[in-house]
């Protein structure tokens, strides 16, 4: 269920990154992916301290959803700022639908490993400061989300 936790240590700041299993699915290259994360907050210039990605199902997600944001539908993906206040280390949690990431990854056309590594990257950009709820702020998420889709997979 838990993936054994990596740490990384840039200039003696140690980040922690841990993957979480509450559903299957397949992560192939987790070195490579953390390491790549801890990339993005890097290029971000943002101080990560520890993150930890949770995949669940649907109904895990609606329920944190109704609870903590009183919201009362699916989504894929849910970033939750767990940071000290006043403090310039990122502390989070990000919690992904599986069972959305495969709907999405139908609907949009892609495969499920593109969409699935779009959400993590997404809910890290969220992290680092990077809103989605106006337009403007909508077509500056996609275009970082692609830039580091593509420098990830290319």
């Amino acid at each position: 269920m838990f993936d054994k936790l990596i740490n990384f240590d840039y200039r003696n700041k140690t980040m922690n990154i841990t993957f979480h299993f509450l559903e299957p699915i397949s992560l192939q290259s987790r070195s490579s992916l953390r390491s790549f994360v801890a990339t993005i907050f890097k290029k971000e210039n943002r101080k990560l301290n520890n993150l930890s990605v949770v995949f669940c199902s649907d109904s895990y997600l609606l329920k944190i959803n109704q609870t903590y944001l009183h919201h009362d539908y699916y989504t894929d993906i849910i970033t939750f700022n767990l940071s000290q206040a006043g403090s310039d280390a990122i502390d989070g949690e990000i919690y992904i639908s599986i069972d959305r990431v495969r709907d999405n990854a139908k609907a949009l056309q892609v495969t499920i490993k593109q969409e699935l590594h779009r959400v993590i990257f997404h809910g890290s950009l969220h992290l680092c400061g990077y809103k989605d709820k106006k337009p403007a702020d909508i077509a500056l998420m996609r275009k970082k989300e692609d830039y580091y889709l593509n420098s990830y997979f290319n």
